[in-house]
């Protein structure tokens, strides 16, 4: 299936050192003439770090989306009544975002996002990156390994002796991921080498 006229739920979680290779893969959507739909988890929107001021990062998201950022529930609860969103991306998805989507646990925004997708029946797809996806976060893995409408990009160890529990997405496969989940099948394989 084509990305063209898809309208595109983005969750941004607090994976702060992830956002600069993510950013390009909005920015590759939208010129696939996607519409971005961007939602930002409280971190993103107030928490400065050395990779970068959140004011810049929400500015940047807004000019490449053409769209304001969502910053609050409030704003994304309309997304399931209204059916507006063809697939929900969440990039990057921290352990704490994984563990609470496995959970059932609404308390972003982006959850709140997440929420409606799975609750309308439509593609919610994840790239994880998580310094705990294979110690105590990978029973929540396991869950949404499982769960029906949710799609993960390929992932690996991306330190495995420095970090032999972190886990990180493939960031060229979170397109073609999205094209899998929206024709409802998971990109294969989905272990992939980092």
């Amino acid at each position: 299936m084509e990305i063209e006229n898809k309208i595109i739920g983005f969750g941004l979680t607090g994976s702060h050192c992830t956002l600069e290779k993510i950013i390009p893969v909005m920015q590759q959507l939208v010129e696939m003439k996607a519409e971005i739909i961007p939602v930002v988890t409280p971190s993103i929107l107030n928490i400065d770090t050395h990779f970068g001021k959140a004011h810049e990062w929400i500015k940047l998201i807004e000019k490449i989306s053409n769209n304001k950022v969502k910053k609050n529930i409030v704003e994304v609860e309309p997304f399931g009544p209204n059916e507006i969103l063809d697939v929900m991306v969440v990039a990057p998805c921290t352990g704490n975002t994984l563990a609470k989507i496995s959970r059932g646990i609404i308390d972003t925004n982006v959850l709140m996002a997440v929420k409606a997708q799975l609750r309308n029946q439509g593609p919610v797809v994840l790239s994880i990156a998580t310094n705990d996806g294979l110690g105590i976060n990978a029973r929540s893995l396991a869950i949404l390994l499982n769960t029906k409408n949710v799609y993960l990009v390929p992932f690996g160890q991306d330190k495995p002796y420095d970090k032999p529990n972190s886990i990180v997405s493939t960031v060229d496969l979170i397109i073609p991921t999205i094209k899998a989940a929206l024709n409802h099948y998971q990109l294969q394989p989905v272990l992939s080498v980092n």
